[in-house]
């Protein structure tokens, strides 16, 4: 059984395999007599979201044909190079086109998950006993779809990302709307906050300190609603990667794969394509593209 739907994999690895750059099959600074052909990228990648889905380590996930120093060489380059990110960034472009992002009416949040291996992105977490752990802050547009991530230290307070996932949004979708109605919870409720509202030109529809949220629970239900589609993959959940770069890999294949699902489950209803899902629930197959 995959670890993904086949329409989802197959639909993101054929943007990921656009953006690899080319490399020769042989190493060329291997010695004579010890050329042995380069893994193919399929073969990683499909590892790769493996170890996203289940928060396996490499040595768990790793087979015959593709060793865990292998899977960690490639994710290190792929993550310097920013290719998840970028992935992100035409995904986005995709539900634009097809469906329209609704970047009037965003929401922002934080999420505290595990890190047990400490590491660049890591801290300790005021939920969790003070063991180690990251906070992920999220800004999504009205339908849920997230636009741009933005990952600390579990100790660092949502106030203090609101500016970096801003910032992140805009450099994934290209800009945001002057004047767009953000939604966010009470922990956002501050100067230092409407001062970064008013640099980027938008207005915050902040939750009162101190007033039960089912009388104010606005729209943020929708970002509570993506954190948790996101941490439904257990290298979110669970990160035991130490790099800051890998982190943001991750988080931002997560977010791919999120964009990718709300795209089909829209288009299903407006669009007729040949493996168009018969569901709203995406269908798992075990049928996998030939190498």
């Amino acid at each position: 059984m995959p670890a993904v739907p086949s329409s989802l994999f197959d639909a993101l690895w054929d943007q990921f395999a656009a953006l690899l750059p080319e490399r020769p099959e042989f190493d060329p600074a291997h010695p004579w007599g010890c050329h042995r052909r380069r893994i193919p990228d399929l073969v990683v990648f499909r590892h790769v979201v493996d170890a996203l889905v289940h928060g396996s380590g490499y040595e768990r996930i790793a087979s015959q044909g593709c060793s865990a120093t292998t899977i960690r060489r490639r994710v290190k380059q792929w993550a310097h190079i920013g290719l998840a990110q970028e992935l992100h960034r035409i995904v986005l472009a995709a539900y634009d086109t097809m469906i329209g992002l609704d970047l009037h009416d965003l929401s922002a949040d934080g999420c505290h998950t595990k890190a047990p291996c400490k590491g660049d992105k890591a801290g300790p977490s005021p939920v969790d006993r003070a063991k180690q752990g990251l906070k992920r802050s999220t800004l999504v547009d009205g339908d849920g779809v997230p636009l741009g991530l933005a990952s600390a230290g579990a100790n660092r307070h949502d106030s203090k990302l609101l500016e970096p996932t801003i910032e992140a949004a805009k450099q994934q979708v290209g800009h945001l709307p002057d004047r767009a109605t953000i939604h966010l919870d009470s922990a956002y409720n501050g100067k230092p906050c409407r001062k970064v509202l008013d640099e980027h030109h938008l207005i915050g529809e902040i939750a009162a300190k101190g007033v039960p949220a089912p009388i104010q629970v606005g729209k943020r239900w929708v970002v509570e609603r993506s954190q948790s589609w996101m941490n439904g993959y257990g290298k979110i959940r669970r990160c035991f990667e130490r790099d800051g770069e890998i982190i943001d890999f991750y988080l931002y294949l997560a977010a791919a794969f999120v964009t990718v699902r709300a795209l089909i489950r829209q288009a299903r209803n407006r669009y007729r394509w040949d493996t168009r899902p018969t569901s709203r629930r995406l269908p798992y197959t075990i049928k996998w593209r030939s190498l």
